[in-house]
């Protein structure tokens, strides 16, 4: 047994923040990076400007945030319209816009998808999330969520976007860890490339379907109905 795998919590929080740089890297075009030191934390908090928390539960429990600073959710909202060839003057100019937020929750659905694919992958255990939930703020807001874990562990990772503006993962998850009794073959890994590209998809008919109603409408209210 001395040379058995064994994948802890830390293991775990590296394969997230290689969900959050893989997918934000496909989608913006850029580089986003983070740092080689972890925090310790002993609560995981919205702050500001733009906070994102999602829950997720199965084979183990936790919570994961996202604390953006006006800078980076702009920066990154932008890159990703703009790499989808949305055309600049189209875009919000302001970290509070409505647009931001959905952009934001949107990207976030897809770092989860990306690493529920990566535990299922290198764990075999699955979990599920919910639906993640954004929040313009201008205030620390602390998420007491640990009741619901069993010795819950709080990490912190600080990011930074190609024009160094900075933003930070929090995670708390139970205390555990996993050891490999025998080697096995693993699935298909996840691709962030896919997810990207099916979102995409997804929001280039969405916005298609809003210019036909927005035509019809003028249409309508042209023709006096």
């Amino acid at each position: 047994m001395a040379n058995t795998k064994r994948v802890s919590t830390d293991d775990i929080l590296l394969m997230l923040c290689q969900s959050v740089t893989g997918v934000l890297n496909s989608a913006t075009g850029g580089e986003i990076g983070y740092s080689a030191m972890v925090q310790k934390i002993n609560k995981t908090c919205l702050k500001p400007d733009i906070g994102c928390f999602v829950l997720f539960d199965g084979g183990f429990s936790g919570l994961i945030v996202i604390n953006f600073t006006a800078a980076a959710a702009l920066e990154i909202y932008r890159d990703y319209l703009t790499n989808m060839g949305i055309p600049e003057g189209e875009l919000a100019s302001q970290h509070t816009a409505d647009e931001v937020s959905n952009v934001l929750g949107e990207l976030m659905n897809q770092i989860v998808g990306d690493f529920t694919g990566k535990v299922g992958h290198e764990l075999l255990t699955s979990i599920s999330q919910n639906q993640p939930r954004m929040l313009v703020i201008n205030k620390e807001v602390m998420l007491s969520v640990n009741t619901n874990l069993d010795r819950p562990q709080s990490r912190r990772v600080t990011f930074h976007t190609a024009s160094h503006n900075i933003f930070y993962l929090e995670m708390a998850v139970d205390r555990t860890e996993f050891i490999e009794l025998h080697a096995f073959e693993r699935g298909e890994k996840a691709n962030p490339d896919r997810i990207i590209e099916e979102s995409r998809n997804r929001t280039a008919a969405g916005r298609e379907a809003s210019d036909e109603a927005a035509v019809d409408t003028a249409l309508l209210e042209e023709l006096g109905i």
